[in-house]
């Protein structure tokens, strides 16, 4: 029976080596993420409705478009508020949808839904979500096709919270190796410019050395990213014991958003650091910074990755 459906869908799981994963098939969620039995991110049950954009997987936009209003092709376009308090358009149109499997092994699931052409955003994309588990921890792949006969603005991104160890976000020491923060309004969280990290508000975003978060509050988009020879940037978070959690991301996404989950139940408040690499940043439908627009019968790939310290 229907009935009997876990309220965020389908339960996929993966598991190689020391790693196992869950995935949710509402908005292809990442709902559970263990390295030998620790927690990388923070889970929620499978009959749970998924809190807030808990592992979901954001598209054709991550983050906000400011009154939900932009103009693509000469034509301006509403968006329904999905973040009614700010008065935004918030983290794309998929995070709900029921995404189908279309492949699958021990190791690896992929999962595919469309988003139909729709007032706001008349365009008919497929996303495919493609999660696998190796010795080097969870890999996410997200390609959106446009099988349309008209260019669709589009961006990317995932979110997950991830976790250090034992305590909270306050108690961890934190690496984030970005020379830019996007300063935002204080209320509406929209953007306002780029800020050199060791200067915007006394430098207090500035993590390119490991320091202790503490009290900082967090809800920021960072770039000018120190990469490797490999053209990767590596985001880390470890607890006071010496465990950790790495997310790197290569040049598809310019863009991490950070946020430390600060909420007003002191139950979940801070539970878990927010890592989301983006392939544009905050109202790019609006800036147009780095938005990608991906052409009829093309189509459009980001990575990231996340693995146990």
């Amino acid at each position: 029976m229907e009935s009997a459906r876990p309220l965020s869908g389908a339960r996929i799981d993966l598991e190689a080596g020391d790693y196992r994963a869950s995935i949710a098939s509402v908005g292809a969620s990442l709902r559970v993420l263990q390295y030998r039995g620790r927690n990388l991110v923070v889970p929620f049950e499978v009959d749970e409705v998924r809190p807030g954009y808990r592992g979901a997987t954001l598209a054709p936009w991550p983050n906000r478009v400011a009154d939900g209003r932009y103009a693509f092709a000469g034509v301006t376009q509403q968006l329904p508020l999905t973040e009614p308090g700010r008065g935004n358009a918030l983290h794309g149109l998929v995070s709900w949808l029921d995404f189908g499997v279309t492949a699958r092994d021990a190791d690896r699931v992929t999962l595919e839904a469309v988003i139909e052409a729709q007032d706001g955003y008349p365009h008919r994309l497929v996303i495919e979500v493609a999660y696998l588990l190796d010795e080097q921890g969870l890999h996410e792949t997200v390609t959106a096709h446009n099988p349309g006969n008209a260019p669709a603005p589009y961006g990317t991104g995932p979110h997950p919270y991830l976790v250090a160890g034992g305590g909270r976000v306050d108690d961890w020491t934190f690496t984030l190796p970005a020379a830019e923060v996007l300063a935002v309004t204080p209320d509406r969280l929209l953007p306002v410019g780029l800020a050199d990290v060791a200067v915007e508000d006394a430098g207090v975003f500035d993590f390119r050395e490991p320091r202790v978060i503490a009290d900082t509050f967090i809800d920021h988009a960072f770039t000018g990213l120190a990469r490797d020879a490999a053209g990767t940037a590596t985001v880390t978070v470890t607890a006071p014991e010496g465990t950790g959690v790495a997310m790197s991301f290569g040049a598809d996404c310019p863009w991490v958003q950070i946020h430390t989950a600060d909420t007003s139940d002191p139950a979940t408040s801070r539970r878990g650091l927010a890592v989301e690499p983006m392939t544009c940043p905050p109202d790019a439908f609006n800036s147009g910074t780095d938005l990608v627009v991906i052409e009829p019968g093309g189509a459009s790939s980001a990575s990231w990755t996340i693995t146990a310290l």
